[in-house]
């Protein structure tokens, strides 16, 4: 409990990183800022030495995979990714997959997943759906429907066996677990709902 008899932000004293090359990640900022946490904007290798856990944000991946190679990064995250958590949002769920298409892109290998980049078209307008999270979820983030914002979202189409979905939208996983790192097609950090960004402080923590 905190001094003022209130639990505690669940991410309180975490530093925890953006990768901040491309895309929304002052929103993630704010959000990690509301839970206690301490965000850290990484543009560069050595600054993933000073982060316990790193969000890769929405934006376009084929842009962020470029930047990520231009900066030095990519040998780096992998590293990385091998000792602390991932998130990955959107276009971050891409870089983190096993497996890309639409068009086929390299990606960093992470999340045992093939992925469908633009798979619902090249709308500009966003999806906001409520979705009914797993037991999985609701068990370690507390009840409730998830509110899922989408914005020119990829598609699952595929898990490996060491992959957990912890949530779904018309048949397809949208929120992946594998191991320490998560994976969503979706916006969290545009939603007030922050159980997303909540767990993930949770697998830092652990």
């Amino acid at each position: 409990m905190a001094g003022n008899g209130l639990p505690r932000p669940p991410g309180r004293g975490t530093r925890v990183g953006i990768l901040s090359l491309q895309g929304d990640f002052s929103a993630h900022a704010r959000v990690l800022e509301a839970l206690g946490a301490d965000p850290v904007f990484v543009r560069r290798p050595e600054q993933l030495d000073l982060v316990e856990g790193l969000i890769i944000p929405g934006g376009e991946s084929t842009t962020m995979l470029k930047l990520v190679t231009e900066e030095g990064l990519l040998d780096p995250l992998v590293a990385f990714a091998a000792r602390h958590p991932l998130l990955g949002t959107c276009a971050g769920s891409i870089l983190m997959a096993a497996d890309v298409t639409s068009p086929r892109q390299p990606g960093l290998g992470l999340v045992d997943i093939s992925i469908e980049r633009n798979a619902y078209g090249r709308q500009v307008d966003s999806a906001i759906r409520s979705v009914s999270p797993g037991d999985d979820f609701l068990a370690r983030t507390g009840p409730g429907e998830l509110e899922a914002v989408f914005i020119r979202a990829p598609i699952i189409r595929s898990v490996g066996k060491g992959v957990r979905v912890l949530a779904e939208d018309r048949g397809h996983p949208i929120l992946v677990e594998q191991g320490r790192h998560l994976a969503a097609t979706f916006h969290p950090e545009l939603s007030p709902d922050r159980r997303v960004h909540q767990l993930f402080l949770q697998k830092i923590r652990a």
